[in-house]
């Protein structure tokens, strides 16, 4: 049996406990206690979340754990000893060290990442490099595996880093089969982006999503503004104009973006050639879509081809 160890402190985020459900999924797949989860806190006892309600905790004590998951928050709290001292003592005795978004914080004011490659929640990763620059931080990956301690992105990401997990210890075919259970699709890739362009576009009016829905569907054409509107049925100032009061992106940056995330899919995917990949997203050739990618993401086309390459291996 793999023991399990999920600390958590005061205010916790309940989202965390996701990646508890994918183990205990995995347990009826695989129809035995392969997954033993304790829940563990400094003190012990009754332990609060943010939602203002409390679950019943074991505390620190010497026992050693296969793996230990460190929960999150929604904001950043200084470490305790207490809590620094348990994370630097799992990686000594522990398989492996877990922290899905901020749980990462914990780890690196233990010092467990110095030196290492690690990823949060897009929203705090350059907060981490900051506070602690020997942490090797890559902001946009789903989650990262550097030796013994996993990390991961946040909120939904702690299944995908589940799962790995669960694929490591089971194989692919448990792992599909608890995604399925979780009705999730097959874990993503570690070397995927947390980065979407239909996230940062809520248009409030018909019209304007009608031209966003346009330009999806024929990124290989020009698109331009004249085009956009026509789909909006405005004209072209009028719809610039909306188009920016709604997004708060220009049309022509906001197809930047489309195109980038589409070019981004076909690339995880691992199908085309780059050149393919330029001509079918509307970018013409490699080199505007290289620059694109380094305005959208900081990144060139070549880093996020290997990132999705290397998440797509078995986790080792």
């Amino acid at each position: 049996m793999h023991s399990i160890g999920f600390v958590i402190f005061p205010g916790f985020q309940l989202m965390g406990f996701a990646a508890v459900t994918a183990f205990e999924m995995a347990n009826l797949e695989l129809k035995e206690t392969a997954y033993g989860i304790e829940l563990l806190s400094e003190t012990g006892g009754v332990v609060k979340s943010s939602a203002g309600f409390g679950v019943v905790t074991k505390a620190f004590d010497d026992t050693a754990y296969d793996t230990v998951m460190f929960g999150a928050g929604t904001t950043i709290e200084p470490v305790s000893r207490g809590l620094a001292a348990f994370a630097r003592r799992s990686l000594e005795v522990s398989r492996r060290v877990a922290a899905p978004c901020t749980g990462a914080f914990i780890l690196a004011e233990s010092g467990l990442l110095d030196g290492r490659h690690a990823t949060t929640h897009w929203v705090f990763a350059r907060r981490l490099q900051e506070l602690f620059p020997a942490v090797k931080v890559e902001e946009d990956r789903i989650f990262i595996i550097d030796g013994p301690v996993w990390t991961s992105a946040g909120m939904t990401a702690s299944i995908d880093l589940a799962l790995a997990m669960i694929e490591k210890d089971h194989g692919q075919a448990v792992a599909r089969a608890v995604a399925r259970k979780l009705v999730v699709y097959h874990r993503r890739a570690g070397g995927q982006s947390q980065f979407s362009a239909l996230l940062e576009l809520e248009p409030k009016s018909d019209r304007i999503q009608r031209s966003i829905d346009y330009a999806k569907a024929h990124l290989r054409s020009l698109l331009s503004v004249e085009e956009l509107a026509d789909a909006a049925s405005l004209s072209a100032r009028q719809f610039s104009r909306a188009f920016r009061a709604e997004t708060g992106q220009s049309p022509a940056k906001a197809v930047e973006n489309l195109r980038v995330e589409a070019a981004r899919l076909l690339m995880e995917q691992g199908r085309h050639s780059m050149d393919v990949i330029a001509e079918e997203t509307g970018f013409a050739d490699r080199e505007r879509m290289r620059r694109a990618f380094l305005r959208t993401l900081g990144q060139p086309p070549q880093t996020i081809r290997r990132n999705a390459r290397e998440g797509a291996s078995p986790p080792h």
